[in-house]
């Protein structure tokens, strides 16, 4: 199967390429950066710039699913330009595919959009399902909404769209972990808030998997892709600095002193999101590593 791919030399697609090429499948993706653009085995990178509407359009010659994980990255200062960029980095290049498949022809029959659980109401004690009407009043729940709103004119070509709402990933290697780990290394890591804030995470691999998943079972609709066991930001905090061995003495970190050093970016600390994972679990998919101390002896051995 021949599947295009946006944000491929991120965190997650770095990830999810190297695993669609074990198993056989042939990867075109588009790049901002013609300096990234390699032909390898199997593996073949075109030129993109949505902000000016260009592409090069023999990416899509021959391919079956796209996966759309570009986006600009959500872990800085939210300034109001930022803010924009956040938004039309997902929302314009979303566009530029659909403008493409449209007037191209193709073969396309799914797309695998990448989404937040930032859409979900704020709660320590509701669990909420893809089903979930109610949604947050804030700036990443609008980007959310935009975003799936972008990815969903697809269904008007036929072609299937899959949202995958994804929880914190966790890796060794990018995203929020490390960032984490940071302080605790030092010396200096503690709770954020009361630390009841539920938290919901996946692996890395878990998430790659899913997508593989996705593209296999021919998905449409919204997922969570999420570990079936959600936890609060202190056992979290906790199960890091123990398999790091590191000691938390220092007491919680109160959210106004995150929000004068972040800004507005702080709500990702406090933010309770639980989040079930029954969807995906019902079709059969397997999580290698469901529990938390499994995933982070896995990624901090």
């Amino acid at each position: 199967m021949k599947i295009l791919i946006t944000g491929a030399t991120g965190l997650i697609g770095k990830e999810l390429v190297t695993l669609l090429l074990a198993k056989n499948h042939t990867v075109h993706y588009l790049t901002t950066s013609k300096a990234k653009i390699e032909d390898k085995p199997n593996c073949t990178g075109f030129y993109w710039n949505p902000q000016q509407g260009k592409i090069d359009e023999s990416c899509i010659y021959g391919v079956d699913v796209i996966i759309h994980l570009a986006g600009a990255n959500i872990a800085k200062r939210w300034t109001n330009a930022y803010k924009q960029e956040i938004i039309e980095s997902r929302t314009l290049s979303a566009e530029l595919l659909f403008n493409l498949v449209k007037k191209t022809p193709n073969q396309v029959k799914q797309i695998i959009s990448a989404s937040g659980t930032a859409i979900y109401p704020d709660s320590i004690d509701l669990v909420y399902n893809e089903a979930t009407k109610e949604s947050e009043d804030s700036f990443l729940s609008n980007v959310v909404k935009k975003w799936e709103a972008s990815v969903n004119v697809f269904q008007v070509l036929g072609i299937k769209v899959c949202k995958l709402r994804t929880g914190i990933v966790l890796a060794n290697h990018g995203g929020a972990l490390p960032e984490m780990t940071k302080p605790i290394k030092l010396g200096f890591g503690s709770v954020m808030g009361s630390g009841k804030q539920i938290q919901s995470w996946i692996h890395i691999n878990d998430l790659v998997a899913l997508y593989h998943f996705a593209i296999e079972k021919q998905l449409e609709g919204i997922y969570n892709a999420v570990t079936p066991n959600p936890i609060s930001n202190e056992t979290l905090t906790k199960t890091i600095a123990k398999s790091l061995n590191k000691t938390l003495w220092l007491p919680n970190t109160p959210e106004f002193m995150m929000k004068l050093i972040l800004g507005e970016m702080a709500y990702l600390l406090f933010s309770s999101k639980h989040l079930s994972a029954q969807k995906v679990l019902d079709l059969g998919f397997q999580f290698q590593f469901p529990e938390i101390k499994q995933a982070i002896h896995h990624l901090y051995p």
